[in-house]
């Protein structure tokens, strides 16, 4: 039983050594022990604080670039609608020109037609007065063909631009 029971004078060296390497290890080893502990702590600390803002920055980045493309996409629909009514606008110009040109050339052949109608019109009465002309020629030549005829033709001219 002795191994079991220890000895107070052997308690007394035993409290003496360990207060002595307490003291050595709390002034030596556990200052620096700590500090190191307290620098890994700050630096695990820093790293995390890195990773947050590194996860933040990039949070922003991204809705950065989502709000970038959806203005890039609504540059690009207002350019196709734009391209889309430029070239509808030309489209309609160019059909409303076609037409008016169309209506302009139905109007000019039209007025052709009435000038060629109007100037046949004058040919012909020209042509119909020439032949009237020679008609009544040819018959006043038969009609007048001896002196009595002619004397008797002036005695009615005469006597009819009297009576007026």
């Amino acid at each position: 039983m002795d191994l079991l029971t220890p000895d107070i004078g052997l308690l007394v060296w035993q409290v003496v050594i360990f207060g002595l390497l307490f003291f050595l290890l709390s002034k030596f080893a556990w200052g620096p022990i700590a500090s190191s502990l307290k620098e890994r702590e700050n630096s695990i600390q820093g790293a995390l604080d890195l990773a947050e803002k590194t996860r933040g920055e990039m949070a922003k980045l991204k809705s950065e670039n989502e709000q970038i493309l959806a203005q890039a996409r609504a540059e690009r629909d207002a350019i196709l609608r734009g391209a889309k009514e430029t070239a509808d606008k030309v489209v309609a110009e160019s059909r409303d020109k076609a037409v008016a040109e169309g209506q302009r050339m139905l109007e000019q052949a039209r007025e052709a037609m009435q000038n060629e109608r109007q100037a046949l019109v004058a040919s012909m009465k020209k042509d119909v007065v020439n032949l009237s002309i020679e008609v009544a020629e040819k018959v006043l030549r038969r009609e007048l063909a001896d002196k009595a005829s002619q004397e008797k033709l002036v005695q009615d001219l005469v006597a009819s631009s009297r009576l007026n």
